[in-house]
């Protein structure tokens, strides 16, 4: 167990960060399956520039790395316009 308040406070503040992490980049994940099983190519556009802004927000605040940020908004965007 840790023996300083700062240490206590960053155990804390850790696992606050972690749940938020986790919640934001399984909705991201979600959305962009809702855009690959999609048919309706208005649909998914519609979709497509949340779904790219909520990658960047990730990839921003390192979540995921900025190659796979990029690959994913490359495949959804061929994935959309081959619709």
């Amino acid at each position: 167990m840790a023996n300083h308040k700062s240490a206590l406070k960053r155990i804390r503040s850790n696992e606050k960060k972690r749940v938020l992490n986790r919640y934001q980049h399984k909705t991201t994940r979600n959305a962009i399956k809702a855009i690959r099983v999609a048919t309706d190519k208005a649909e998914a556009t519609a979709k497509l520039p949340t779904v790219i802004s909520m990658i960047d927000k990730l990839a921003k605040k390192n979540i995921i790395h900025a190659n796979k940020a990029s690959n994913l908004k490359s495949k959804l965007t061929k994935h959309v316009a081959s619709l």
